[in-house]
Formats: structure tokens, sequence, C-alpha cells
């Protein structure tokens, strides 16, 4: 049996705790060329902005299966900064170094997303 959740806020949440340290992280590590500072790191700057809010907005649905679907929605977002982040380094926009830590971090968020996921699948199935 799964225990209810018992969480206040979004905010108690690990994987939206990692989701927010990449957040911050990738900020930290945009230096562009001023041609792309209102292309790429734009887009980079809201796919990442926008797993942390899709999982704040999912949270507050207060039902189980609508907080899976916004969680999928943050996966996807997830992905796409992971790309955005790629297609900087190979631009040669961030250095190989600046690429690793974000990328551990999207690693990492990736995983604790995935594992409320599953928490809310098991729940779903039990309502």
């Amino acid at each position: 049996m799964i225990p209810k959740q018992s969480l206040q806020s979004f905010e108690e949440l690990d994987c939206y705790k990692e989701c927010r340290t990449l957040r911050i992280q990738i900020s930290e590590v945009l230096q562009w060329p001023s041609e792309e500072k209102y292309r790429l790191s734009d887009q980079i700057l809201r796919s990442s902005r926008s797993v942390t809010a899709i999982i704040a907005e999912g949270f507050g649905r207060h039902h189980h299966q609508e907080n899976l679907q916004y969680c999928r929605q943050a996966r996807g977002s997830l992905t796409e900064t992971l790309e955005h982040l790629i297609t900087a380094k190979d631009e040669k926009w961030i250095s190989d170094d600046g690429f690793v830590s974000p990328r551990e971090q999207l690693e990492l968020s990736w995983k604790l997303l995935n594992g409320y996921t599953d928490y809310l699948q098991k729940v779903a199935k039990q309502s």
C-alpha cells in the first residue's frame, strides 16, 4: 500500500528541488555571443524554467492522474533543455567543462522526476 501524499507544497518534492538547481546552473553557465543572446539562450532559459513551473502546476491539480500528465510534460522540457545544452556545447558557446555540471544535474533531475512519476502511477492505479 502506498501512503497518501503528505506533502504540503511542490517545493518539498526532491525532483522539484533538483530541477530548480538545474535552472540556476543553466543561468550561471550561459555566456552567449551577442547574436545568440536572444535566440538559443532564450530557448534554453525558457525550457529549464518550464520544468519547475510544470511540476508546480501539476502538484497544484491535486489529482494524481493530472499531476502525472504534467510530470510527463516536465520530462519533455528536461529533454528539450538537454538538446539546447548540447547545441550550445557543439557551437562552442559553453565549454566542455561548463557542460558537465548541468548535464549531471539534468540526469539527477530526470531520475528523481521518473521516481515521482512512478509513484504517481502507482497511486493513480489504486484510486
